[in-house]
């Protein structure tokens, strides 16, 4: 590819229209990321929100480079209002990247509801592997110390529902919205 082409695609791809729009998907993500709430009375830490919708939708709307942006950004602003230093966001942008890369990878090379939701499934066991690692090895040692090893094996399967659930209802979700925002991007051409 020349060096003009480059630019040209770059230019396109990062256009003013298509920041605009990444700029409110993180603004809906960041704004969503505030309401949080825990499922299971055992383990209060492991919250779900549903901010991750507006990263995923970003990625399969724009591209997965896009989606990993909008993660990072949301993450970044996340920071502001964190207990946990930062360390809990970047644990948070590794499992939604791992998540959000396979749909979006897919549904470039094939832009089909079906393909789509056939990777769902491996999304959600590879975002869930991912929250794990980082749960084990980032988040429970930042939180407990010592013991973390013993209290992540304490909650792993409280771990694993956690995560298919929290991977499962964003992906519904997401595919539901999915098809009416496809065409409103479409149709003002962003």
């Amino acid at each position: 590819m020349s060096e003009l082409s480059k630019k040209q695609t770059l230019k396109s791809r990062f256009s003013p229209k298509r920041i605009a729009m990444l700029a409110m998907f993180i603004a809906l993500a960041y704004a969503l990321s505030f309401f949080s709430f825990p499922i299971f009375p055992a383990t209060p830490y492991f919250k779900l929100d549903f901010s991750n919708i507006f990263i995923f939708l970003s990625s399969l709307l724009f591209g997965p480079v896009e989606g990993v942006i909008v993660c990072i950004i949301k993450e970044i602003l996340c920071v502001t209002n964190s207990s946990s230093g930062g360390v809990g966001e970047i644990a948070n942008a590794i499992m939604t990247s791992s998540f959000i890369l396979i749909p979006s990878i897919v549904h470039r090379i094939k832009p089909d509801i079906k393909a789509l939701i056939v990777s769902l499934v491996p999304a959600c066991l590879v975002g869930t592997a991912c929250a794990l690692v980082t749960n084990r090895f980032i988040i429970f040692p930042m939180y407990m110390g010592d013991g973390a090893e013993a209290v992540f094996w304490d909650v792993i399967w409280f771990a694993v529902a956690f995560n298919l659930i929290k991977t499962a209802s964003i992906s519904l979700i997401t595919c539901v919205i999915f098809k009416r925002t496809n065409s409103l991007i479409n149709k003002f051409k962003i």
